[in-house]
């Protein structure tokens, strides 16, 4: 009941708001943009609200406990891809008048191809990011009030469609701005609260950490999906009787949706090929994936696909589209990472904690779940109570947030990139893509949503991110030279989660490489972009388009008279019938 009462007030919030943003939606410039009239502040805690998704309210501090301290690795590429955006990407894209990354292909080289093929690397990073957040939701809902999983999926998806479908961006705007606002109240006061709750002691033990072996108290422990457990000698359970049994030592199989109460002072099975949580190494600052031995280039490795892959992210990369300018834009990403800042002082604390109350989740794979199950083992009345339901509100808070922009995005995809069409299409793309992704998410109960978010920024890296500081900084990149990039990056990236999803043996830091495969597709991309464009000749336009990206507006444009003969922009009938203000602008460059 506590739970339901604190998710509710979240969910009806963001209705309310979706519906106060119908009546500024006229246009699809209004859909998706919000008009471009979003102050610096207030869309800087929007997009702060829109990036911490499930992966940082929840997924760091999961990682930390399954994985080490080595795991706060991930915030710090996190926030310093902001930096990188600041500095190449913001002012520029803003300046370019588009709407979506794919409108931003199209102006920049005139090729209705590349538009199109960046309109399907969005879906592909859409489909990798949205499905962990609604199959997070449900996870949380599940473990927090007993709720049947596929209950938080499809109240997640339908209130994000809902909001989105009734509001777009502007509504999408003030929810996001929200939510940070929420989820930063709701996730700084538990991790005070549980500080002073534990005690000296357990703090103590949270900065020795210690291998996970016995079950200080009995545990029930929730297998959401089946798992394989290699059983030592001393495990014993607790039967529904109430007797304490022994497991026979060896392998044991336990099946989806089974509960397993585990006696006081139980030696601890494990997980096949996982370490427990403590055990020597887990304090190392380095991330080990796989235990494959090479923590400097696994560390390497993330951080390049999380910092760049932020700059490629393209809800994110929409939002920079809704300021007023490109100094507007600049200051939104220079505000963002002061509150990013603030917000991941504390998943340490709980990935700390979670290491010594709850480290038990890792046997069945929902240490992403830590969050919210440390205040009911810190307090088992209602102050504990209390608590959960408010590390859920903001753990729904996180989901619903980010799931607008990457549900937007999708929509825009589908909808203004894809296939051109007005406002009630867009609505419609919105309603018909959640739909698709709930789906998705319902048998997604076993996967781990980190691995997925991590392939997302892994793509954005190896797509976007070329594509974006090539086509701001260097004036000889051409179309051909762009989709041959963009294609190498996406399936060079997608093959190789493809090959580490076979169980292909891989030995050292190969595996890595297949597993987090950033540090050699993000500079194959670019390397095929250079080579690609050199052998070609970049339109007699392009100096005049890189200036229009980088010359303030306040300025004014000068070639702003001069217009391409269509026949010089390659545009096909297809592209000929979109209203779309990026074609205004580019025809408006010197020929």
């Amino acid at each position: 009941m506590t739970v339901a009462l604190a998710v509710a007030p979240v969910l009806l919030i963001t209705l309310v708001i979706g519906l106060r943003g119908v009546a500024a939606m006229r246009t699809t410039s209004d859909f998706l943009v919000a008009s471009r009239r979003v102050s610096p502040l207030l869309n800087s805690a929007a997009v702060s609200g829109e990036y911490l998704s499930a992966a940082s309210f929840l997924g760091v501090a999961g990682l930390m406990v399954r994985d080490g301290v080595g795991a706060l690795w991930y915030p710090v590429g996190f926030t310093a891809g902001y930096i990188a955006m600041l500095a190449l990407v913001a002012a520029p894209m803003r300046r370019s008048g588009a709407l979506t990354v794919p409108d931003f292909a199209e102006a920049r080289l005139a090729s209705p191809s590349l538009r199109r093929l960046a309109a399907v690397v969005v879906l592909v990073i859409g489909l990798l990011y949205l499905v962990p957040q609604f199959r997070t939701a449900g996870l949380v809902l599940s473990v927090v009030s007993g709720t049947p999983y596929w209950v938080g999926v499809t109240i997640a998806g339908a209130a994000v469609s809902a909001t989105l479908a009734l509001g777009g961006m502007r509504a999408a705007t003030y929810v996001q701005a929200f939510q940070f606002a929420l989820k930063l109240v709701l996730f700084i006061v538990p991790a005070v609260w549980l500080l002073a709750q534990v005690g000296p002691d357990v703090r103590g033990q949270a900065l020795e950490p210690a291998e996970f072996t016995h079950f200080d108290s009995e545990t029930r422990v929730t297998f959401r999906v089946g798992a394989t457990l290699e059983v030592p000698e001393g495990v014993r359970v607790v039967t529904p009787g109430g007797e304490t049994a022994p497991v026979p030592p060896g392998e044991w199989t336990v099946p989806a949706e089974r509960t397993v109460v585990f006696a006081e002072g139980s030696r601890a099975p494990e997980p096949r090929d996982a370490a427990p949580p403590g055990a020597p190494g887990w304090e190392r600052p380095l991330l080990d994936l796989d235990d494959t031995g090479h923590p400097l280039l696994a560390t390497w490795a993330v951080l390049m696909a999380t910092m760049l892959g932020t700059m490629g992210l393209p809800h994110v990369i929409m939002r920079f589209h809704t300021s007023p300018d490109g100094t507007a834009a600049r200051r939104t990403a220079a505000l963002t990472v002061v509150l990013l800042s603030v917000f991941y002082l504390f998943p340490g604390i709980y990935g700390a904690l979670g290491r010594v109350l709850v480290p038990h989740l890792y046997l069945s794979g929902a240490t992403d779940s830590a969050v919210v199950a440390l205040p009911a083992q810190a307090d088992a009345g209602a102050a504990g109570a209390v608590f959960t339901g408010l590390l859920t509100a903001g753990a729904f808070a996180a989901f619903l947030a980010t799931s607008l922009g990457l549900l937007l995005v999708v929509a825009g995809a589908i909808s203004h990139d894809l296939v051109p069409g007005g406002l009630r299409q867009l609505r419609v793309a919105v309603l018909g893509a959640a739909g698709v992704m709930v789906l998705l998410a319902l048998p997604a109960v076993g996967l781990d949503a980190s691995t997925l978010v991590s392939w997302g920024f892994t793509v954005a890296a190896s797509t976007f991110c070329p594509l974006l500081v090539l086509g701001i900084w260097w004036s000889r990149l051409t179309a051909p030279g762009a989709v041959a990039g963009v294609t190498t990056g996406l399936l060079a990236s997608c093959g190789a989660f493809l090959l580490s999803t076979t169980g292909l043996a891989v030995p050292g830091w190969l595996a890595i490489l297949l597993v987090q495969p950033a540090p050699w597709t993000v500079p194959l991309a670019f390397a095929t972009m250079v080579v690609v464009s050199l052998f070609g000749r970049p339109p007699p336009w392009a100096t005049a388009a890189m200036l229009r990206l980088h010359l303030s507006e306040h300025r004014g444009f000068p070639f702003a008279d001069r217009t391409f003969p269509a026949r010089d922009l390659g545009h096909s009938s297809w592209s000929a019938r979109r209203s779309s203000a990026v074609r205004r602008i580019t025809r408006r460059l010197v020929r």
